[in-house]
């Protein structure tokens, strides 16, 4: 079983840097338990499980990896845990994102370096709530991925590009799944390859190759990148609540539109995914004025 320890070189806080790459709770390829991250990916070596501890005594980070992925995710531990990152590189303009800045200063940018890992469960939750896409990818694991290395059963390691091209119709819709996102992640799959080169380029450049996949669009690029790439800058546009969170946070007013959020997050050029981050992270969101979206279940028609 290799091991690999990391020293940030300043406050690191691993939970809230990893917790984005979580997709809900009971998410089959991801966890907390006992102050411990766990995480099953599926590598360019194959299936690897990854288990992650901070050692705040150390100041170090302590990782543990089983299966054929194992040297391949702890090679790249450094870039997952935000190493590449630079938060220094954040000058914070309103007095909302100072403080949430110098209250969050452990919180990096994480960068996975697998690209379908992350765009599958973000075109899962293309224009639903976010308990179905969570359903789906729950079930979706459960019934077609297989069990993750290592001493923990509960893990899940999602599909391979062909098993995820291979997954029928009524598989899909019996996980809640339309036709128009499941067609979406089977061409991704079938183009995996030309997608997974997307991990090394810039993000203008990783964004281009993901959009070239009909199905993908602004939205699910912002949400993949800022994974996969760890980009400061991959904000997410074309999100039902992301603008009127960001006009409430930093106006005080409601109907923000995407445009509109540009404009307040212009001082951040370069910036602007970390800003809404940690725009988020203050907690500062409107009132809620309605009764939760109700969820849909296209399985039981």
């Amino acid at each position: 079983m290799p091991t690999r320890t990391w020293a940030p070189p300043g406050p690191y806080d691993l939970h809230r840097t990893l917790c984005v790459l979580g997709r809900g709770p009971g998410d089959p390829a991801f966890a907390v338990r006992g102050g411990e991250i766990w995480r099953a990916s599926r590598t360019p070596q194959g299936p690897g499980t990854l288990r992650l501890a901070a050692r705040p005594g150390e100041g170090a980070v302590a990782a543990e990896a089983w299966g054929p992925g194992a040297d391949w995710l702890l090679e790249r531990l450094p870039d997952l845990l935000g190493a590449a990152d630079d938060p220094e590189a954040f000058t914070p303009r309103h007095r909302l994102v100072h403080a949430s800045h110098r209250r969050h200063r452990g919180v990096r940018l994480a960068r996975t370096g697998l690209v379908l890992e992350s765009l599958i469960p973000s075109v899962l939750e293309q224009k639903v709530t976010s308990d179905e896409a969570y359903r789906a990818w729950r079930l979706l694991l459960q019934r077609h991925g297989e069990p993750a290395p290592g001493p923990w059963d509960r893990l899940r390691v999602m599909p391979d590009p062909r098993g995820w091209a291979l997954i029928p119709s009524w598989e899909w819709h019996r996980a809640g799944v339309d036709a128009k996102r499941s067609d979406t992640i089977v061409r991704a799959a079938r183009a995996a390859r030309r997608l997974e080169e997307a991990a090394a380029m810039d993000l203008a450049g990783a964004t281009r190759r993901l959009r070239a996949v009909p199905g993908i669009g602004p939205w699910t690029a912002a949400e993949t990148l800022q994974r996969v790439l760890g980009a400061p800058d991959a904000l997410t546009l074309g999100d039902l609540h992301l603008p009127e969170i960001i006009g409430y946070a930093l106006t005080g007013r409601r109907a923000t539109t995407d445009t509109e959020m540009l404009g307040l997050l212009a001082p951040y050029e370069g910036q602007r995914h970390r800003a809404a981050r940690l725009i988020l992270l203050s907690g500062t969101v409107p009132p809620r004025r309605a009764p939760r979206f109700p969820v849909g279940d296209i399985a039981r028609l």
